[in-house]
C-alpha cells in the first residue's frame, strides 16, 4: 500500500482507533489490491482473505462470543424473566389461560414444549449471539438452557405464590397457571441472560 493510500485511511478514520472504521478500511484496501493483482491465485488469495475479514466483522448481531453459565449469566437470566413475567402475573388473563391447560392437558404439554422451544431458538438457533455449548449437564443438556428455564420456572413460581396468584390447594390448576407466566418469562430470561448490556 502507498503512503497516499495511508494518508487517505488516516483520514478517513479521522485518527480514531474506532474498531469499525478500521474493519471498513481494511476491507477497502483489500478490495482496492484486488483490483491490482494480476496473478489468478494470488487475486483468489486476497478474495479469501476478505471473505474471512468480513466474517470477523459481524460474528454474530452484536459480536459476542457467549460460553458457560455463571452468577452473572444466572441474574441477567433473573432480571429479564422479572421484566417480562410481572405483566403476566397481574393480568387476569393469566390464571383463565391457566384454567384452560388444567382442563386440557395436552395444551398444557403443548405450552410447556412450546416455552422450551422459543428458548432453544433464542439462545442457539436466531443467531442474536454466538452461544457455544460448554460442559452441558450429563453430557447432553446445555447449562445456558437448563439455567435460564429453571430460573425462569422458579420465579413464576415463588412470584405467583407469594402474591397469592395460585392456591395450591389445588397442585395441578397452580402448575398450569405458573406455566403460563414461565412461557412469557423463560423468553424474557433467554434475552435477558444473552443480550448486551443486560
Amino acid at each position: 500500500m502507498s503512503e497516499r493510500g495511508r494518508g487517505s485511511r488516516a483520514e478517513r478514520s479521522g485518527g480514531s482507533s474506532n474498531p469499525d472504521h478500521e474493519m471498513d478500511d481494511l476491507l477497502d484496501e483489500l478490495e482496492e489490491l484486488e483490483e491490482t493483482v494480476d496473478d489468478p491465485e494470488e487475486r483468489e488469495q486476497v478474495r479469501e482473505t476478505i471473505r474471512v475479514a468480513r466474517r470477523v466483522q459481524t460474528p454474530g448481531a452484536f459480536g459476542r462470543v457467549i460460553r458457560g453459565f455463571d452468577r452473572h449469566d444466572a441474574a441477567e437470566a433473573l432480571v429479564g424473566s422479572v421484566v417480562f413475567g410481572v405483566p403476566m402475573l397481574v393480568e387476569g388473563g393469566t390464571l383463565e389461560i391457566g384454567e384452560f391447560l388444567a382442563a386440557h392437558p395436552l395444551a398444557f404439554v403443548a405450552t410447556i414444549l412450546g416455552a422450551v422451544g422459543i428458548v432453544i431458538g433464542v439462545l442457539y438457533v436466531a443467531e442474536i449471539q454466538q452461544v457455544e455449548i460448554h460442559e452441558p449437564l450429563f453430557g447432553v443438556i446445555p447449562r445456558r438452557l437448563a439455567g435460564v428455564l429453571t430460573i425462569s420456572f422458579a420465579t413464576a413460581g415463588v412470584l405467583m405464590t407469594v402474591w397469592g396468584r395460585v392456591d395450591w390447594a389445588d397442585p395441578w390448576l397452580a402448575l398450569c397457571q405458573i406455566s403460563v407466566t414461565f412461557a412469557a418469562m423463560s423468553l424474557g430470561a433467554a434475552l435477558g441472560d444473552i443480550l448486551p448490556g443486560s
